[in-house]
């Protein structure tokens, strides 16, 4: 079995990290590829960006934050928000990230999933589920759709996407703990990876969250001081969660 992973988030807004409360009242906390080097050299086992004003405007310069983010880092990058077409993927893919997530464009053309996979392979793949009271929102998190959440996730999966990223709206934020029975209905319902995101606010929600599914999207309880995940580690660690073993620079 693979080892969990430990996955900091980096919403990006025009350049720069932000972060909310069930996405929105959102802060500047600092620079992308900076945090980006710094979670890489803590022993962050991948990264997520996540562009949240995903303009045709705004394109230009997150690619740019890619090709600058794989400058530095020695880890692989996921890169979400504005992806609409296998075009989009190729410029993110190309521009040097690992893998691109979709999430509105795949809920309104969900043949979108599988042409990604066709031309880059299913682990370049990630769709994004965000869930609240088992309703799919698209548009970052705003607009319910007609999906339900465990079975959207199940047909993402038989579309070729390599991992699930799911997010609980209600718990995003907010520091209170992952949506467990969600990510378990997720987990058991899909032969894929499953990223639990949405409401880290402690060592202990991160161990009960990778004692049951693949991976955590942490945001909040690192992004005021990144050198915080060497610690973190350590202590998730010390609970029994076998993580993968990191030579620090």
């Amino acid at each position: 079995m693979p080892l969990p992973r430990l996955i900091p988030c980096l919403d990006v807004a025009n350049g720069r990290v932000v972060k909310g409360i069930q996405f929105e009242q959102l802060r500047d906390v600092g620079d992308p590829v900076a945090l980006a080097q710094a979670y890489s050299d803590g022993g962050a086992d991948e990264l997520v960006f996540l562009d949240i004003t995903a303009t045709p405007s705004g394109a230009a310069t997150m690619v740019e934050v890619v090709r600058r983010v794989a400058d530095v880092v020695t880890i692989p990058f996921t890169v979400g928000g504005g992806i609409r077409s296998v075009e989009d993927a190729a410029r993110i893919i190309e521009s040097g990230a690992d893998r691109v997530a979709l999430n509105s464009a795949a809920l309104a053309t969900p043949e979108l999933i599988s042409a990604v996979a066709a031309r880059f392979g299913s682990q370049a793949v990630v769709v994004s589920i965000d869930a609240k009271d088992d309703v799919v929102y698209s548009h970052g998190g705003r607009t319910p759709t007609a999906f339900r959440t465990v079975p959207w996730a199940v047909e993402v999966a038989a579309r070729g996407a390599g991992e699930i990223l799911l997010t609980s709206i209600n718990r995003d934020g907010g520091r209170q703990g992952y949506d467990l029975t969600l990510t378990q209905q997720v987990r058991d319902a899909v032969d894929i990876a499953v990223i639990a995101s949405g409401g880290a606010g402690s060592v202990a929600d991160v161990v009960a969250a990778l004692r049951i599914t693949d991976a955590a999207l942490i945001a909040s309880i690192v992004h005021d001081d990144p050198t915080s995940i060497v610690g973190l580690r350590e202590e998730l660690k010390a609970a029994g969660i076998s993580l993968r073993s990191v030579v620090q620079r």
